[in-house]
């Protein structure tokens, strides 16, 4: 590597995860004499100062709040395939993207197969399941399984909020008032499209088909939501409730303000969007990842 250019080893730029992803935030991405540059103020995660990105050896940047790139940049990274996606801070959202994924559309070919054969597609819904409850359900038809998960998720919910303090009745969600509803169920709210938008992240990086869900149908980011449901139990509860008590004992808010902190501190913690990544791989790949994002 020339001088100044970062490497994958002991780079100055941390590499949040192994599926050759940079979060960079609070700066400027530009091209200097054919070398891709990253020009920061700096953050919790950054040291202020001026970098060169190897662009050819990551599969996606992810660019956070107060950055911006210019056009050369956009057509370097088009030229050598690296993806480029704009999202909120720590990934709690998910904004736009430019092509991203492998090179192959083995991937999206295997979502697509599976999808369309009934008898694959209730493997993958108990395949999914089973990784959330830690039981295989028996084999039965879609509509059957989700009522069984509902099932389980009620007392989930229960468990969760008496582990973190929590009054709980019950969830309740009205999408023309959603605010008309107690803290811990606005906190539930937030932290779903906070774990929606890790979950668009981690779609579009590994090149699966966003409206192709299994368990979701009708929404065009169907898939994605398969995915953030992977996690409800082990992140966006833990993130609802925590941040809950946090609201009422020390009296702050907004509650999405709150909620958004959380979940961004937990995703980066937790490397959440690196798990997503390979539970859509072990999903589709079986063993052989070949190198992919």
């Amino acid at each position: 590597m020339l001088k100044g250019r970062l490497g994958l080893e002991g780079a100055r730029v941390p590499h949040r995860d192994r599926h050759g992803l940079m979060w960079l935030g609070r700066g400027s991405l530009y091209v200097e004499s054919g070398t891709l540059r990253f020009t920061t103020a700096g953050d919790a995660a950054l040291a202020a100062g001026d970098y060169g990105i190897p662009f050819q050896m990551v599969s996606c940047l992810l660019l956070q709040p107060g950055t911006s790139v210019t056009h050369d940049a956009l057509r370097l990274l088009a030229r050598h395939g690296t993806g480029l996606v704009f999202v909120g801070r720590d990934g709690v959202r998910f904004y736009a993207s430019l092509p991203a994924g492998p090179d192959s559309s083995r991937r999206a070919r295997s979502q697509a197969e599976a999808w369309s054969d009934p008898e694959r597609r209730t493997l993958v819904v108990r395949r999914m399941y089973a990784w959330r409850l830690g039981e295989v359900f028996p084999a039965t038809d879609i509509n059957a399984l989700r009522g069984m998960e509902g099932a389980r998720m009620k007392e989930t919910y229960r468990q969760l909020a008496r582990q973190f303090g929590v009054d709980w009745r019950g969830r309740r969600y009205d999408r023309s008032r959603p605010e008309d509803t107690d803290v811990a169920n606005q906190a539930i709210n937030h932290a779903s499209s906070a774990l929606e938008g890790a979950a668009l992240t981690a779609v579009a990086v590994s090149g699966t088909i966003p409206q192709l869900g299994f368990i979701h149908e009708d929404s065009g980011n169907a898939f994605a939501l398969d995915v953030s449901d992977l996690f409800r139990d082990s992140v966006l509860l833990p993130v609802a409730f925590g941040a809950t008590r946090k609201i009422l004992t020390e009296k702050i808010g907004p509650v999405e303000a709150v909620v958004r902190k959380a979940a961004g501190e937990t995703f980066y913690r937790e490397q959440v969007v690196a798990k997503m990544i390979d539970r859509i791989k072990d999903l589709f790949d079986g063993d052989d990842h070949r190198g992919d994002p």
